[in-house]
């Protein structure tokens, strides 16, 4: 387990959703190897899909960038240590246009 706390580096979510974010952070890092990004990013989207629907994604790692666009109240940057979360709820799609 890493020790320390989450530091928010960046949200929008509301201040229960940001700490049911970083406590899903927390156990997977209790249950998984601090090297198995993948089984985090996992663990902490299908949590954050049972609590509050479908369509949430995660991304952890140690460095990465992206851009995305995510649903208002639903996008949170925290890091543990020199891991680094981002946990956002993607927009629904628009209809798409006739060809």
């Amino acid at each position: 387990m890493l020790e320390g706390k989450a530091t928010v580096e960046d949200t929008n979510m509301a201040t229960k959703m940001q700490l049911q974010a970083t406590s899903a952070a927390s156990r997977a890092l209790d249950r998984f190897d601090v090297l198995d990004c993948r089984s985090i990013t996992t663990h902490i989207k299908k949590e954050f899909d049972t609590i509050h629907g479908p369509g949430w994604q995660c991304v952890v790692g140690c460095s990465f960038g992206c851009y995305f666009t995510h649903s208002k109240g639903s996008f949170i940057y925290f890091k543990f240590e020199l891991l680094r979360f981002l946990v956002f709820k993607g927009m629904a799609d628009e209809q798409p246009l006739p060809c």
